[in-house]
C-alpha cells in the first residue's frame, strides 16, 4: 500500500514535522520570528487604535457642534452653510462608524462627554452671534485639519501600501476640515465685531480640542 504523499505528525510535540515521499521535514520556526510578527501586528493595532477611535469620537463631536448651531442658527442666514457643512460632518462620522468594527478597534468610552460638549459648544457659539460661531468652525476645524496632517505622515512613514485605505479616507476629511475652516473665515469668523474677544475664543476651543484628543488616546 502506497504511503499517503504527505501528513503532517509530531515526533516531539514542541516539534511540527511534515512527512513528504518518506523523508520528514521540521516546521519548527524561531521563537524570534514570532515574536517579531507578534510584536509588529501589537504595534499595527495600536496605531489603528489611536487613530480610529480618536478620529470617530471627533467627527461625533464635529457632528454635535454643528447639530447646536443649527439649533440655533438654522433659519438665518448661515444656516444652508453650516447645514452643508454638518451632512459632510455626519459623512465622515458614518465612515468612521463603518472602520471600527472593520479593524476591531473598540470606540473611546468618553463618546457621552463629547456628544453634550460638542452640543453646548455649537449652540453656545451660535447663541454669541453668527460670527462666533463662525470663529468656533475655524479653532475647530484648524485643530482638526493639523491633527489628520500628522497622522498622514505618520502612516506613510509606518507603511503606505498597508495602511492605502485609511490614508485615502484621512485626505479627504482633512482637505473636507480644511475647506470649512475657510468657509468660517469667509464668513465672518474673524469680523471686527468679536475681535477683541476673537484669539481667546480660539485659544480657549482649541486648548479644548487639543485635551480632548489626549484624553481619547487613553480612554
Amino acid at each position: 500500500m502506497l504511503a499517503p504523499l504527505y501528513r503532517v505528525t509530531r515526533l516531539e510535540l514542541s516539534k511540527p514535522i511534515l512527512y513528504i515521499q518518506g523523508r520528514y521535514f521540521s516546521l519548527t520556526f524561531s521563537n524570534n520570528q514570532f515574536k517579531s510578527n507578534r510584536e509588529q501586528r501589537k504595534h499595527e493595532q495600536h496605531i489603528l487604535s489611536q487613530i480610529l477611535r480618536v478620529d470617530h469620537a471627533g467627527e461625533m463631536g464635529a457632528d454635535r457642534i454643528y447639530a447646536g448651531q443649527m439649533a440655533v442658527l438654522k433659519d438665518s442666514e448661515y444656516g444652508s452653510v453650516i447645514n452643508k457643512m454638518w451632512i459632510q460632518e455626519k459623512e465622515h462620522l458614518k465612515k468612521f462608524n463603518e472602520l471600527l468594527p472593520k479593524y476591531k478597534i473598540r470606540p473611546s468610552a468618553l463618546l457621552p462627554l463629547w456628544n453634550v460638549a460638542g452640543f453646548v459648544l455649537g449652540a453656545g457659539t451660535a447663541l454669541m452671534g453668527k460670527e462666533a460661531a463662525m470663529a468656533c468652525t475655524i479653532a475647530v476645524e484648524e485643530v482638526i485639519g493639523q491633527h489628520y496632517d500628522s497622522q498622514l505622515r505618520e502612516l506613510l512613514t509606518e507603511n503606505p501600501e498597508r495602511y492605502k485605505e485609511l490614508l485615502e479616507v484621512l485626505q479627504k476629511f482633512r482637505d473636507d476640515e480644511l475647506e470649512h475652516m475657510e468657509t468660517g473665515y469667509h464668513y465672518d469668523g474673524e469680523k471686527v465685531s468679536i475681535a477683541p474677544f476673537y484669539q481667546v475664543l480660539k485659544s480657549v476651543i482649541q486648548f479644548g480640542c487639543h485635551g480632548a484628543i489626549w484624553l481619547t488616546k487613553k480612554v
